[in-house]
């Protein structure tokens, strides 16, 4: 009998009278081998009986951790209650009433045993598939046919119920930690005490932020457990408290982090014990995971009172020899592979930590599910095939055996949880694989997205702070997005001729990002539209970035030459993800604003399931989707000649420039040819960027900065990305010390020369030329401050005159009125005015300059009311017609003369 008729044969006679069994397949009689299939997988329906109770737990603890105590003890007792009434009558009407044998049907030529398959070819497999089937069918014939209709659902309410009551019980217990002990009441009483502190966390500093003229000095935290406390009057009180340890620690240098140095503080690892004097304040918000905030001021260093356990010493060497390892390489990769390894982002610029936020890519800043998949997969091979005979990875290549490489992995996954410190994504991704280790320890295979609900619900219950934890939320959404919806979008686009893995990369970014931008649009109120291509183009460069990186941490405490070998490979791919995610970040239309609230994230999702659907039809007809795509390239590229005959911006010929940076400076002159000088760089890099990207200027011959204070420096970095400048020009007063600082460290990473500018300086440049007015050189009067040091300059374009004042104040206005350069600011055409369009001006400076047009630079509803009415009615009195950013946007002047106009954008 040919094959296919013994095929037939068997089909006839097991399936005249028991039809197949719903939702199977006949693998064996489908792989058109006489054997059947080599490794036959019957899948069954998704299994989800444990997502109910996952959810109802992650609910239940983010409502109730840190609620009253009465309200979580009622909770707590009802649903143990009616969970254990349920269960008592589920499980009484779930016995069968005649169990019985029941009859096995053989639909199929083979007998189905859960992933497995045993051809009828084999009489003596037959008979032991044959018996191993019945008394699996009885089993199952128990639960499905001799139970009384209702019991099921009663039980999976019960469970449901009392897994509520464990979660409500769980954050009861950890609310009650933040709230018991002394520190609370001496928080609300701001007092001043001396504290043995454990250590938690990494320390790690506060990323820089400017507030008005001065950029906020960073300062150090880390979460502790408040182990002792010694009074002002000398009470002394043992606890257990979480807290937050906030270290000022300040000096004529500046912080720590600015000057180069390496703080003490930073040393400290997890488990260590430190005495700090501190001043105990209130939490920012009720209802957070620490009971208080510990002011740590002075630049002492930490008073140690009990070394770091074994284990974290160990982790702690191991994150030091891959510091030491990388230093040597590029700036962004010596950032980037500490943090792809194992989360360290000390080095993380914050012009790099904004360019992965832009590109939605901060997910390889926080070490997650993929790199544990990643080095799990080196250590057992494919997760697919795990319990194979062909199994790969390290631990078949020496002969491990299936259990001991389940033991080995999960001492792999303890000491990746300790060196990578158990942040939410990490716990997850250690849970998750811990259950898959299992699986494979005791030969049994699990569905993930039962290990997903199970690592889920284990987690919430140990840690209930977790429920209300984003990073967490986006790791389960992510992670749940790549096991369900990321498998139909690779088959579909694999069924349209994609290439296979091509189209499993597509379909994991664009899953990921589909359910995680609702939550990151209510974390940031934007959204990026480039995240799916960076990612994509990112995926590439993570394995190997991580796979060598692993092997730079392994080698760097044993053999330091072989782990700069390592670090050094692995700095390529690490330098290409920071390039992807500078690139992306400097698009224009790379990301649009969007409601930072639950409304705006529900829209979101709304938008997201349109274009879903949307998407499904267009990729039915190639031209359409074609032209889709060139549609979208243009919106986020938005290539200069396009976008100026659509918007109009930058006019045509214009001269000059005034950015729209929010409450600070930045104008540009124009030289010709995409060359431009610059004056003053704003307090954002990326709006300073963005602006001068979109007035095509990609070489700057000079870069005046007026003086030092953070609103016209802050956005140095991102003048010089991506540009070629030639020099920085700046005042002689280098106040404040810290910001002079930043901008000669700016400078010299760049190998950018840094001069300075003193008045009757002369200078030329395309069809450009200027003159410095202001500040007098040596010897010279000590200004009042920074402002009066500022940089004045008049400005020559084509008979367009141009006065720039930087922010100087009336006593340096007058002076300059009284200096020679006072008979070349008669009748300017444009003035920028000072100082943001304060108060504080000379009416004279404004009499004898009478300007057609006063150009403001200011912040939308800032806090200091710029720019003044007294101010504006003063330049309109004089016959200016005044424009300002806050109103009217990014400024261009063009023309001169009679044909002197302005552009808005």
């Amino acid at each position: 009998m040919s094959d296919s008729g013994w095929r037939s044969g068997v089909r006839d006679a097991g399936q005249s009278d028991a039809p197949r069994p719903v939702g199977r397949r006949s693998v064996h009689a489908d792989s058109g081998n006489r054997l059947g299939a080599a490794h036959p997988r019957v899948e069954g329906p998704v299994d989800l009986r444990l997502v109910p109770p996952a959810l109802a737990v992650w609910v239940t603890a983010a409502v109730l951790v840190g609620a009253a105590p009465g309200w979580v003890t009622g909770v707590a007792m009802v649903s143990l209650v009616a969970g254990g009434m349920l269960l008592s009558a589920g499980r009484a009407d779930a016995r069968p009433e005649s169990p019985g044998d029941p009859a096995i049907t053989l639909g199929d030529p083979a007998i189905t045993l859960g992933d497995s398959a045993v051809p009828l070819g084999d009489p003596v497999r037959r008979r032991r598939g044959a018996s191993a089937a019945r008394r699996r069918g009885a089993c199952a014939a128990w639960r499905r046919g001799g139970a009384r209709p209702g019991a099921w659902p009663r039980i999976s309410a019960a469970a449901v119920l009392l897994c509520v009551s464990a979660a409500a019980a769980s954050a009861g217990l950890h609310g009650a930690d933040v709230r018991r002990g002394p520190v609370p009441a001496l928080a609300k009483r701001f007092a001043q005490v001396t504290a043995d502190v454990e250590v938690t966390s990494d320390p790690r500093f506060t990323r820089p932020r400017i507030t008005g003229d001065h950029m906020a000095p960073t300062a150090l935290l880390f979460d502790a457990q408040v182990r002792r406390i010694v009074a002002a009057d000398g009470t002394v009180l043992a606890t257990r408290t979480p807290v937050l340890v906030i270290v000022d620690a300040r000096s004529r240098r500046g912080p720590a982090q600015a000057s180069g140095e390496r703080s003490p503080w930073l040393s400290l690892l997890p488990s260590t014990r430190v005495r700090v004097a501190a001043r105990v304040v209130p939490a920012l918000s009720d209802g957070g995971d620490i009971a208080a905030v510990l002011r740590v001021r002075g630049s002492a260093p930490p008073e140690l009172v009990g070394e770091p356990s074994g284990p974290q010493r160990f982790a702690g060497r191991l994150r030091e020899g891959l510091r030491e390892a990388t230093d040597g390489l590029e700036t962004d990769a010596r950032a980037l592979l500490p943090g792809l390894v194992v989360g360290d982002t000390a080095r993380i610029t914050p012009e790099l930590d904004e360019a992965f936020k832009a590109t939605d890519l901060t997910h390889l800043l926080a070490v997650s599910g993929g790199n544990f998949t990643i080095l799990l997969a080196l250590f057992i091979g494919p997760a697919g095939l795990a319990q194979r005979v062909e199994r790969r990875g390290l631990a078949p290549r020496f002969g491990v055996p299936l259990r001991a490489t389940a033991l080995l992995g999960g001492a792999l996954t303890l000491a990746f949880v300790i060196v990578c410190r158990p942040d939410p994504s990490v716990l997850r991704a250690a849970a998750c694989g811990s259950i898959a280790l299992l699986a494979i320890a005791t030969g049994r295979r699990r569905s993930l997205i039962p290990a997903l609900a199970t690592a889920v619900l284990l987690l919430v219950l140990y840690d209930p702070w977790l429920s209300r934890s984003y990073g967490f939320l986006l790791s389960v959404l992510a992670t749940g997005a790549l096991l369900t919806v990321a498998p139909r979008w690779s088959a579909a686009l694999r069924r349209r001729r994609v290439p296979p893995r091509l189209a499993e990369a597509l379909a994991a970014a664009a899953a990921a990002q589909a359910l995680c931008a609702p939550v990151v649009a209510l974390l940031s109120a934007r959204v990026s539209l480039v995240a799916v291509p960076c990612n994509l183009l990112a995926e590439f460069a993570v394995a190997p970035a991580t796979v060598l990186g692993f092997g730079t941490l392994a080698t760097a405490s044993v053999a330091m030459p072989v782990a700069k070998v390592f670090a050094w490979c692995a700095g390529w791919p690490a330098r290409w993800i920071a390039d992807i995610a500078r690139t992306g970040a400097a698009l224009p239309g790379g990301g649009v604003a969007w409601p930072g609230s639950w409304a705006g994230a529900g829209l979101l999702a709304l938008v997201t399931v349109v274009v879903v659907l949307v998407g499904r039809r267009l990729l039915r007809h190639l031209w359409l989707s074609v032209a889709c795509l060139v549609l979208f390239l243009l919106v986020v590229v938005q290539p200069p000649p396009l976008t100026r005959v659509i918007t109009g911006w930058p006019p045509p010929g214009w001269r000059f420039a005034m950015c729209d940076v929010g409450q600070g400076d930045a104008t540009v002159l124009s030289a010709g040819d995409g060359s431009a000088v610059l004056v003053d760089a704003g307090p954002d890099p990326v709006a300073v960027d963005r602006c001068l990207s979109t007035l095509g200027v990609t070489r700057i011959p000079l870069v005046v900065l007026t003086h030092f204070h953070a609103d016209h420096v802050a956005g140095l970095p991102g003048v010089l990305d991506g540009r070629s400048v030639g020099a920085i020009e700046t005042t002689g007063f280098e106040e404040p010390p810290d910001q002079a600082e930043f901008v000669r460290r700016e400078a010299a990473a760049r190998h950018i020369p840094v001069t300075r500018a003193v008045a009757g300086e002369r200078r030329r440049t395309g069809g450009l030329d200027w003159q410095v007015l202001w500040p007098p050189p040596d010897p010279a009067p000590t200004p009042d401050g920074p402002n009066d040091a500022s940089i004045a300059l008049l400005v020559r374009s084509s008979g367009l005159r141009l006065l720039l004042l930087g922010d100087l104040e009336p006593p340096s206005q007058q002076a300059l009125l009284r200096s020679p350069a006072a008979v070349e600011v008669r009748n300017v055409d444009v003035l920028k005015v000072a100082h943001h369009g304060s108060a504080y001006q000379d009416p004279e400076l404004i009499r004898r300059v009478a300007p057609r047009l006063a150009l403001i630079s200011c912040g939308r509803h800032n806090v200091y009311g710029h720019p003044a009415p007294s101010t504006v009615r003063a330049l309109r009195a004089g016959g200016a017609v005044v424009l300002r950013t806050d109103e009217d946007g990014s400024l261009a002047v063009t023309g001169a003369g009679g044909g002197l106009s302005v552009a808005g954008h």
